[in-house]
């Protein structure tokens, strides 16, 4: 028996308007693997070459930090600000400067926090 990490699934309140944020974010298509279910949204796919992001609607919103995040390597922290909150995120103006690089904790459409990483070669 062969283990591996297939993906990671969100709870969301909109699954299509998280998988277009985080499509465009990474610039990885969605896929229709859910057919005409609006209750669900991916982007990639469970036969593609990197773990897919999964979103599941739930009734209720987010009301706590999450307690697991993504992170997600930039060549400029800066740029990368920009274009999330173009697309609907936000900064939240957490900062941290390490002597590997730059970390800054964003959120998605509905709140999830994440983090855009630099790193220093």
């Amino acid at each position: 028996m062969a283990n591996h990490w297939s993906g990671v699934t969100i709870d969301c309140v909109d699954p299509d308007r998280l998988a277009t944020f985080w499509s465009t974010l990474l610039d990885i298509p969605k896929s229709d693997e859910h057919g005409d279910d609006t209750t669900w949204a991916t982007v990639g796919s469970r036969n593609g070459p990197l773990p897919r992001l999964t979103f599941q609607q739930v009734p209720e919103p987010k009301t706590a930090k999450v307690r697991l995040h993504l992170d997600i390597a930039t060549d400029s922290v800066e740029a990368a600000i920009a274009q999330v909150e173009e697309l609907g995120g936000s900064y939240t103006g957490e900062r941290h400067d390490y002597d590997e690089g730059s970390v800054v904790v964003m959120n998605d459409p509905e709140g999830h926090e994440f983090c855009l990483v630099e790193y220093f070669d």
